[in-house]
């Protein structure tokens, strides 16, 4: 079978872990040449400082079927993306996917404090790497995306925008972060219409990355146990998940219709029929808003 984007050529900014990488990798799976960049490579790790490096998601990728070429890039340093973005041009001539996952501000978050109890400096670092890194590398990459019509931005935040409007996301930093980037999708959606682009604003669910699994303990094949600290951790899903979202949508050659919405990984594999490695199909917003706030017991019974 013919894999859907066999020549086509993606960037995925903050490739390094988590969503990131799965994206990177399930582009890789339908034959995308991806740029996978980040911050940590063999050669030093970032503030973050945790062991994933983007040579091993390229080397992913690859793996899967794709062709991975990693890039140690900082999204804050304009001149680092626009070099970026002048090696792909000489080297691929074309862009057609530009996925922006950068996030990094999980180390720099307080959770449920008010705002006068907020450190300023971590907070403002936080916005930083959540938007700023996202406009500038917009900046760079979309003057080549739009070269060709049928381009494609994904924007992966947390929350699709009808859910984040209704709940306070746990900090200010984060929920300004968090509802900017389903915004920044939209705005990029009304500047790529008149060159036939296509904007969205994706969002995981409750994601077991390397990162969570840690938190609570266990490993991808032991995830379920987590259930006993958390029993709605039974609605995670793998990265893989969303990384499958986002190689629908740019298989999609009917992707416009998705054009400056909001949406998740589990409302997207509803519509184009992929699955969790498990080969479930989990709704975790579905589960949060009615299950979750309701106060009813934990059963993803008809939710994945």
């Amino acid at each position: 079978m013919t894999k859907p984007l066999t020549g086509k050529i993606a960037l995925v900014a903050g490739a390094t872990r988590g969503a990131g990488r799965q994206i990177a990798v399930q582009l890789g799976a339908a034959g995308a040449t991806v740029y996978a960049t980040g911050r940590s490579s063999r050669a030093g790790r970032s503030e973050m400082d945790r062991p994933e490096t983007i040579e091993e998601t390229a080397e992913l990728v690859t793996a899967a079927g794709g062709t991975g070429i990693a890039a140690r890039v900082d999204h804050l340093v304009g001149e680092q993306v626009r070099d970026l973005v002048a090696r792909i041009d000489a080297e691929q001539g074309r862009l057609d996917v530009l996925v922006n996952d950068i996030w990094g501000g999980d180390p720099l978050t307080t959770w449920e404090k008010p705002v006068w109890e907020q450190p300023l400096e971590a907070g403002f670092r936080s916005l930083r790497l959540a938007i700023e890194t996202h406009v500038v590398t917009a900046h760079f990459a979309l003057p080549l995306l739009i070269r060709r019509p049928g381009g494609l931005v994904v924007e992966i935040g947390d929350g699709t925008k009808a859910y984040n409007d209704t709940h306070y996301r746990l900090s200010v930093f984060y929920d300004l972060a968090k509802t900017s980037v389903n915004r920044l999708a939209y705005v990029w959606g009304h500047e790529l219409t008149p060159h036939g682009g296509t904007a969205v604003a994706l969002t995981p669910g409750w994601i077991r990355s390397e990162a969570m699994l840690e938190h609570f303990g266990v490993t991808e094949k032991t995830w379920r146990d987590g259930a006993a600290r958390d029993p709605h951790f039974l609605i995670s899903e793998t990265p893989a998940f969303v990384g499958r979202a986002v190689a629908a949508l740019a298989a999609d050659e009917d992707r416009a219709r998705w054009n400056q919405a909001s949406v998740s990984a589990g409302e997207l594999s509803q519509v184009y029929g992929f699955t969790d490695v498990d080969g479930s199909r989990p709704d975790a917003f579905r589960y949060l808003t009615e299950v979750v706030e309701s106060g009813g017991p934990a059963d993803v019974t008809g939710y994945r």
